[in-house]
This record gives C-alpha cells, sequence and structure tokens, in this order.
C-alpha cells in the first residue's frame, strides 16, 4: 500500500501525471512478479474458516477468520482476519 498511497500523494500535489503513476503500478506488478518467481523457493500452507468469498471483473477476494500459517520450517503464525485478493497472471495479450 505504501507504493499507492505515495503516487496517489504525488498525483495530489501535482508532481506527476495519474497515468505516469499506472505505468509505475504496473511496471512494479510485472516486476515483482518475475523476481519472486524467480527467487522465492519456500512453501507456505494456510488453514482456516472461510467467511466470505466473492468473484469480480475477473477478481477473487477471500476473507479467512482464525487462520494458521505453517512454513516449511514448522513455524505456525495465528491470525484473526485475513483477506486474499488473486487476479490472472497472465500478462496482457498472452493467450
Amino acid at each position: 500500500m505504501a507504493l499507492t498511497d505515495t503516487l496517489d500523494d504525488l498525483i495530489t500535489e501535482r508532481r506527476i501525471e495519474p497515468q505516469l503513476a499506472i505505468k509505475i503500478l504496473a511496471n512494479f506488478d510485472r516486476c515483482i512478479t518475475e523476481i519472486l518467481a524467480e527467487k522465492v523457493k519456500a512453501r507456505m500452507s494456510f488453514k482456516g474458516h472461510l467467511d466470505t468469498y466473492r468473484f469480480c471483473d475477473e477478481v477473487w477476494t477471500f476473507l479467512i477468520k482464525d487462520v494458521t500459517f505453517k512454513m516449511d520450517n514448522s513455524n505456525a503464525i495465528q491470525a484473526d482476519k485475513v483477506k486474499i485478493v488473486s487476479c490472472n497472471s497472465k500478462r496482457p495479450g498472452e493467450a
């Protein structure tokens, strides 16, 4: 959220145009996806109670309560609520 907040501030202050902010976000999304796919090898699983789910405009949103995350090294992390947003990983123009 820090990137989008900063870009919103820059737009509000008229230091950048909204079109530039959109390009920056698109570039960030592309780069972070590529780096995570190349560098991250760890696995994680989670278990919880599905509270709400929805599918709108090709985006899934899941709200999960009482979540337990378990890492490869068996460390467990608890959370009261988690929101997962998932969208298509294909780049525009890909089949």
